[in-house]
């Protein structure tokens, strides 16, 4: 069964990537890059709330499934 994907705001969502490696590159704006040791960069837009369809896209490009994510709470 598919974890249902939390209501987070941007920063919430900044922070737990934080938490799982990556690094803040730039921002520009209300958007936030991020960057890992891997190479790999995700856009974050600081918006008081991040809508289900970004959020699952950021998950995924982040290499994350939902329940690791949920876990980084």
């Amino acid at each position: 069964m598919n974890p249902r994907l939390p209501i987070v705001s941007g920063a919430e969502l900044s922070n737990a990537l934080q938490q799982r490696g990556f690094a803040v590159v730039s921002q520009k704006g209300s958007h936030r890059k991020l960057r890992d040791g891997n190479g790999r960069t995700v856009i974050i837009p600081i918006h008081r709330e991040v809508t289900p369809g970004t959020l699952r896209a950021i998950i995924r490009q982040a290499g994350l499934t939902v329940e690791e994510f949920v876990d980084l709470l």
